[in-house]
C-alpha cells in the first residue's frame, strides 16, 4: 500500500480508560477492548473510505472542546507523570533506539490510530495531549496523522486546528512504515496491532510503537491456549523475541486510565519462518 492514505479536509462553513482481554464478539466495540483476528499470511488490503458519521459544524463545540484540548496540554506539560516519561525517553538506551529507527532521516512521522472520542472522555484527550507535547518536545517528531472512526466532525476539525491529520480512509491499522513511523496507539484492540505487524513484518526497524506492553500478551496466552486468542495473536506473540519493550510508568491515578500496561516498542528484522 501506499505510505500514506489521503487526510480529511472538512469545510469550515471504548471503555475510559481500561483495556481488558475479552473474545470477539459482535458489534464494534470501544477502542479499549482486547480483539483478536487471525494473521497467516498477508492478505489483500481492506481500506474504506470515511468521512464522520455526523456532519453537523458547530462553532461552539468546537471552541468548548479546543478549550478542553488547551487545558489538558497544560495539566499535562507540569504533570510529574510527562516529566518522568521524558525522563525515560532521553535515558542513552531509549533515545539509541530512537535514533537506530531515524537512520539518516531528519524526521519521524506519527500515526495515531485508535484515539477514541476526545469529546467525551478524559482519557484519550490526555493521550492526545501527550502525543502533540512530544512533537513539540522532539525536533525530530514530525507530521501527526490521526485515524479513529468514532470522530465526530467537531473532534476532526479541532484536531486540524492542533496540526494533525485527519484521514478520510480507514487503513485497519495496515500502513506500511516505508520510512520511520512512530505508531501511537495506547490501548488499541489487539487486531489493530496485529494488523500493524503483519503490514510491517518486513520493515519493523522503521517502527517504533507505544502501546499496549506485549509482554502482557504473551502472559495472558497461557490462559488463552484453546481459544481464538491463540490462534489470532501470532504475529504479537512471533515478534517478542525480536522486541526491546520499556514500560512507562503512570507516577499517579490521574494518568493511570490513560496509560497504564503502556510501553515503548522497538523492533529488529524478522523472518518469516518465524510465523511457522
Amino acid at each position: 500500500m501506499a505510505a500514506s492514505a489521503k487526510t480529511l479536509t472538512i469545510d469550515n462553513s471504548t471503555l475510559d480508560g481500561g483495556w481488558t482481554v475479552v473474545l470477539p464478539r459482535r458489534g464494534r466495540q470501544r477502542k479499549h477492548s482486547f480483539k483478536t483476528r487471525s494473521p497467516e499470511q498477508p492478505q489483500p488490503q481492506q481500506q474504506s473510505s470515511w468521512t464522520p458519521t455526523d456532519l453537523e459544524i458547530n462553532p461552539i463545540r468546537n471552541s468548548k472542546l479546543m478549550q478542553k484540548m488547551q487545558i489538558c496540554m497544560k495539566k499535562m506539560e507540569s504533570s510529574p507523570f510527562y516529566h518522568t516519561l521524558l525522563d525515560q525517553i532521553q535515558t542513552p538506551e531509549i533515545l539509541c533506539c530512537f535514533h537506530r529507527v531515524l537512520g539518516s532521516e531528519l524526521k519521524m512521522q506519527m500515526l495515531i490510530y485508535g484515539i477514541g472520542s476526545i469529546e467525551s472522555y478524559d482519557s484519550p484527550r490526555l493521550q492526545l495531549s501527550l502525543a502533540l507535547l512530544l512533537k513539540r518536545k522532539f525536533s525530530w517528531i514530525g507530521d501527526i496523522e490521526v485515524f479513529d472512526p468514532v470522530l465526530s466532525t467537531t473532534e476532526c476539525q479541532v484536531l486540524e486546528a492542533l496540526g494533525c491529520s485527519v484521514l478520510s480512509v480507514n487503513e485497519q491499522g495496515r500502513r506500511c512504515a516505508l520510512k520511520p513511523t512512530m505508531f501511537f496507539m495506547p490501548h488499541c484492540e489487539s487486531m489493530l496491532y496485529d494488523n500493524l505487524l503483519q503490514a510491517n513484518w518486513a520493515l519493523l526497524n522503521h517502527v517504533v510503537l507505544f502501546g499496549n506492553s506485549f509482554d502482557i500478551y504473551e502472559n495472558n496466552l497461557s490462559y488463552f491456549k484453546n481459544s481464538t486468542f491463540a490462534e489470532t495473536t501470532t504475529h504479537i506473540i512471533a515478534v517478542r523475541k525480536f522486541t526491546k519493550e520499556f514500560k512507562i510508568q503512570t507516577v499517579s491515578a490521574d494518568y493511570f486510565g490513560a496509560f497504564h500496561s503502556s510501553s515503548w516498542h522497538f523492533f529488529g528484522l524478522v523472518l518469516e519462518t518465524e510465523l511457522q
